[in-house]
């Protein structure tokens, strides 16, 4: 037992040199929030996430009834893990005794690339709550191939450029590297046109999980933040049949799909005491992750020619998936 915990150390001790070594000789340009981004695979990423993200491809191991949320950031991550966390676990917590009540979705919900494989190389996740609920940013092509090749469930969820853009930008500000001059929105926009943005281009990220839900819609399934808004309980049932725990005829006589939609939505989550005064690392708070929520804020950011700019290249990078976006919830 000793021979193969000092087995694998040496073999982590060998990965992290080898990442170090890879971080030399990335392109690098400086983040939003005055971090170091990476060029890696093909997207950008931050190089402190990256040696979690790459720790994660290697280690982790899928088992068949894992549910994977994957997103791009600030498209309703948080969102959607207390959903699933809320749909999955419903027979064993009542909504009165909710975790969610006293704990941030983030935490029983982590990400695999951002918190379990950063702050260790070999994190124990065999005896992990059942269902096992994992979170990633992480781009498909770029997912470790033991989810690729089990039954687990794949949940992504994307949402319009232009207020991702400006969710994205809001949230940098505020976990920027103190003492340091804030990026202007012309700045950050100029970046996200090129693609600069952690885990971006977004493009990239949106059309690896929309290519795989079309190959494989049994396996992935596809959202988009505007149509949850708009339509919560028809999308909140057909998450529920997705990651297999449907609802029951009885439950949706007695109105448990609008209970749980109503539980988890923003005004609800934003308000919740954990949330509005609770922690998730020593110096962010949880209030960080629920900003506005609404559809069309980008309006009062973005200049007319901004957005038109973006949506030509959007509309451009996209050309021929079939995949559009609402900048509006009165979009058709």
């Amino acid at each position: 037992m000793e021979k193969k915990i000092e087995s694998l150390g040496e073999k982590e001790a060998e990965l992290s040199d080898e990442i170090e070594q890879l971080l030399t000789t990335l392109p690098k340009v400086k983040n939003w929030n005055g971090l170091e981004l990476c060029q890696y695979q093909g997207f950008w990423c931050g190089s402190r996430y990256l040696r979690g993200m790459i720790k994660f491809q290697r280690h982790f191991e899928a088992q068949h009834n894992d549910i994977i949320l994957a997103t791009f950031p600030k498209c309703g991550t948080t969102w959607l893990k207390a959903l699933i966390f809320t749909i999955a676990n419903r027979s064993k917590y009542s909504l009165d005794n909710s975790p969610l009540l006293s704990q941030c979705s983030r935490e029983l919900v982590p990400s695999c690339d951002q918190d379990l494989f950063m702050r260790d190389p070999l994190p124990v996740l065999e005896d992990f709550p059942k269902p096992r609920i994992f979170a990633t940013h992480t781009l498909y092509p770029s997912l470790p191939k033991s989810i690729k090749n089990s039954n687990c469930r794949i949940v992504y969820i994307c949402r319009n450029p232009l207020d991702q853009f400006v969710s994205n930008w809001k949230f940098m500000l505020r976990i920027r590297v103190p003492n340091t001059e804030p990026i202007s929105i012309d700045e950050a926009f100029e970046m996200a046109c090129q693609g600069k943005q952690s885990f971006g281009p977004i493009w990239e990220h949106v059309l690896g999980y929309w290519k795989a839900s079309k190959e494989e819609p049994h396996k992935v399934l596809f959202l988009k933040y505007e149509d949850l808004k708009e339509n919560n309980k028809f999308y909140v049932k057909q998450l529920a049949d997705f990651i297999g725990y449907p609802f029951t005829e009885d439950e949706e006589k007695q109105g448990k799909v609008e209970e749980i939609s109503k539980f988890c939505s923003f005004d609800n989550m934003s308000n919740l005491e954990v949330n509005k005064n609770g922690e998730y690392f020593k110096e962010i708070k949880n209030d960080i992750f629920f900003r506005k929520g609404s559809v069309g804020d980008w309006k009062n950011y973005l200049t007319p020619s901004m957005s038109e700019h973006l949506e030509k290249i959007i509309e451009e990078k996209l050309s021929g998936s079939g995949l559009t976006f609402k900048k509006t919830l009165e979009d058709p």
